[in-house]
């Protein structure tokens, strides 16, 4: 597949809130850069807020994340962050970018359009095979933050339904992926809109 990334993302003239969500090495954070280039609008990363209160606690993502395990305190002072910003931009009808794991879930209807990007356990090993977290890290922190969503929110990850979009990334080039939700975005039409599915709301 040829891969096109260096080039500028073409302009996209749209005031939408979108959630991008998705587990490690889904390609989340390459499609959210790529949109925000071409919305120019802000991309907002919920793994950028967590890894800023690790930094700000001395802390490496592995440590912090042990802490998460142990007190629902840290998660929800991120959930909530992540809501109030969906509020804010979902109010201001101006475009963003919103990526977490639970971006979709938190952003309700709040949210214009909601993705949720995956790819097959091995492409995403390979993908984040040179990032800080280890691939055994990887893992654990997904099976961890499953548990702890549906522990506090009854939040069931594998509940998708609700998802306007959801791509395997591994099918695609980074670009084909890119020009998928492009043409989503582009062809968006509020008056032709005959209904999002609903959002379960999430309990604070």
């Amino acid at each position: 597949m040829s891969d096109a990334t260096s080039d500028p993302s073409p302009s996209i003239e749209s005031n939408l809130l979108v959630t991008v969500s998705g587990p490690p090495g889904c390609g989340a954070t390459t499609l959210c850069t790529q949109l925000a280039e071409a919305m120019d609008c802000p991309y907002i990363s919920g793994g950028d807020i967590f890894r800023d209160l690790a930094e700000k606690r001395g802390m490496t993502l592995t440590q912090l994340t042990a802490i998460a395990q142990e007190s629902e305190e840290l998660d929800r002072e991120l959930d909530e962050r992540v809501r109030n910003i969906a509020e804010k931009w979902g109010a201001s009808h101006k475009p963003c970018i919103l990526e977490s794991r639970l971006a979709g879930w938190l952003a309700g209807d709040r949210a214009d359009l909601r993705i949720w990007l995956d790819a097959p356990m091995e492409v995403r090993k390979e993908r984040v095979s040179d990032r800080e977290e280890t691939v055994a890290e990887m893992q654990v922190r997904e099976f961890s933050e499953a548990q702890r969503f549906d522990s506090y929110y009854e939040i069931d990850l594998d509940d998708r339904a609700f998802y306007d979009i959801q791509l395997n990334t591994a099918r695609w080039s980074k670009r084909g992926v890119f020009e998928i939700v492009r043409a989503a975005v582009e062809e968006y039409d509020p008056d032709g809109d005959e209904g999002a599915f609903e959002t379960p709301d999430v309990p604070f």
